[in-house]
């Protein structure tokens, strides 16, 4: 039988100490710490969701409800889900090479990893960016671990709440949503 506690953990300690082959080179600091920075309250996600909302038919609808759907993934992930884990973050000996902010709740899961990739899915659909919207979500969430916020666990954990959050989203928020970003399709009202 497998001791997932104890292969959680290897995990951690395995990924800690990749990261830590990297970390204090000053062009990694300030990409990290400041990718760290912008997640917070989710407001790299916002910029880009007003961005993409600017584009369409209704943007104030567009903009607020994308904000709706972000608040909603940080209620439940910050309030609820972290409540129910007390797992300490990590620690950090020293002084961090660049301000940070410090948060005060529970380690699991990563919110800027959850918020990056439910983002991540609703900024995708239907753009040629769809990439790029990848790519950052996961440097978002990568950064929660080299600045040691969070276990690589914590932020994988984030991921694939992000990841369902967001897929759930876009299914029951369809003709929300996706008709204010692409607008309504032919035939339709």
């Amino acid at each position: 039988m497998v001791d997932t506690r104890a292969a959680v953990e290897a995990f951690d300690d395995r990924v800690e100490g990749w990261v830590d082959r990297v970390r204090g080179r000053p062009g990694l600091d300030r990409l990290f710490y400041s990718l760290s920075a912008v997640g917070d309250h989710g407001m790299i996600w916002l910029g880009f969701g007003l961005a993409r909302s600017l584009r369409t038919a209704d943007p104030i609808r567009s903009s607020l409800r994308f904000a709706a759907l972000l608040g909603a993934e940080s209620l439940l992930v910050n309030g609820l889900v972290k409540s129910l884990f007390d797992r300490t973050r990590p620690v950090h000996e020293g002084v961090r090479p660049l301000h940070l902010r410090q948060p005060l709740t529970s380690s699991f899961p990563s919110g800027h990893a959850s918020s990056a990739f439910m983002s991540a899915v609703l900024l995708a659909e239907g753009s040629d960016g769809a990439a790029a919207y990848y790519t950052l979500a996961s440097l978002v969430a990568t950064s929660r671990c080299y600045v040691r916020i969070h276990h690589a666990s914590d932020v994988v954990a984030g991921a694939a709440i992000g990841l369902g959050l967001g897929h759930l989203a876009r299914r029951f928020d369809a003709a929300g949503w996706r008709n204010t970003i692409r607008g309504p399709r032919q035939g339709e009202a």
